[in-house]
């Protein structure tokens, strides 16, 4: 569905703001970015229309379930449908058509390795499919915590230092039904206010209040956002697979962090071993990216780049998303 342009430098500013600190009021945002609450909350809606912003309560995968990024190749008749009924299962997101519509690629998350992981299971009797190739994703090089939308530079450092929650205390915490009563909540609509969380959780808005900042604290939960980038003005997305010499994986690693264009990027296995998300402008932006900033990287042996033409599930700083 179309989407709207940004008009003005308020919606990057708003939308790097809300990178930070997804919960924020909005008279805070508006202190911060030297508006009123009225325009803030305004604006925020706008963005908030269908297939646009939303603020996502996330809480780290736990350490005993493995990630795997599958392409699936299918005849051409057949890969809307099946990205479609993909995307309509839990354990699958970032959902994608590439390679000229060819190919689905998608995040699968399941307990222990490939076979136990249900659509992985079921992928290869999947009609049409011609072939799956899943590569575990072994180490988070970026995304997360850490979100392509502060990459944007909207906000002053000094605005960003107003925004930017506390580092977590680290101190351990053990949620209770109450508390993945929240969790389940925020991860809809993070910015679900604590009226309407006190009442799906059957407590009081002030200890809805302390649980969940008790939650931020101890690092549990953090909030990340979902937005179609051509909001932006940001019209190219494109998966990266780069085969990288062992000896210069992680200095690699460390430069691909820290591009603009990169969205995400992780280390993976099979033939590539580093699996990267770009956001650009134009096809003209995403050249300028492969032959100035990625081809003076040494240790990069071969580079496979893949278009996305549609995203069924948006892809997020960790590459994992709930429907919209």
């Amino acid at each position: 569905m179309p989407v709207h342009s940004v008009t003005d430098d308020l919606d990057a500013r708003l939308v790097h703001a809300l990178q930070l600190d997804g919960r924020a009021p909005f008279s805070t945002l508006a202190a911060v970015l030297g508006t009123s609450p009225q325009t803030v909350a305004r604006r925020y809606a706008r963005l908030r229309e269908p297939g646009g912003l939303r603020v996502i309560g996330r809480t780290d995968p736990p350490r005993d379930r493995v990630r795997w990024m599958v392409r699936l190749s299918s005849t051409p008749d057949a890969a809307v449908t099946i990205a479609q009924a993909v995307a309509r299962r839990a354990d699958a997101s970032f959902v994608a058509l590439a390679s000229g519509g060819t190919e689905v690629i998608c995040v699968a998350e399941g307990p222990g390795d490939m076979s136990e992981t249900p659509l992985l299971r079921r992928l290869p009797q999947t009609p049409r499919v011609v072939a799956v190739r899943a590569h575990q994703l072994l180490h988070l090089i970026f995304g997360g915590r850490s979100g392509w939308y502060a990459k944007l530079d909207a906000l002053s450092s000094e605005q960003v230092a107003a925004l930017r929650p506390p580092v977590p205390s680290g101190d351990p915490v053990t949620p209770d039904r109450v508390d993945h009563l929240l969790l389940e909540a925020l991860s809809r609509d993070g910015r679900t206010g604590s009226a309407a969380l006190s009442r799906i959780a059957a407590v009081t808005e002030s200890s809805v209040r302390r649980r969940v900042q008790r939650l931020r604290d101890a690092g549990l939960l953090y909030f990340d956002l979902q937005l179609d980038p051509a909001v932006l003005g940001y019209h190219s997305t494109t998966l990266l697979w780069l085969s990288v010499t062992p000896a210069r994986l992680e200095p690699v690693a460390a430069e691909l962090a820290g591009h603009a264009e990169v969205a995400f990027a992780a280390v993976t296995t099979g033939r590539a071993n580093i699996v990267a998300a770009l956001i650009c402008r134009t096809a003209d932006d995403l050249y300028r990216y492969l032959t100035r900033s990625l081809s003076p990287l040494d240790g990069i042996v071969q580079v496979e780049t893949v278009p996305v033409m549609r995203q069924v599930k948006h892809l997020t700083s960790d590459g994992l998303v709930r429907p919209g």
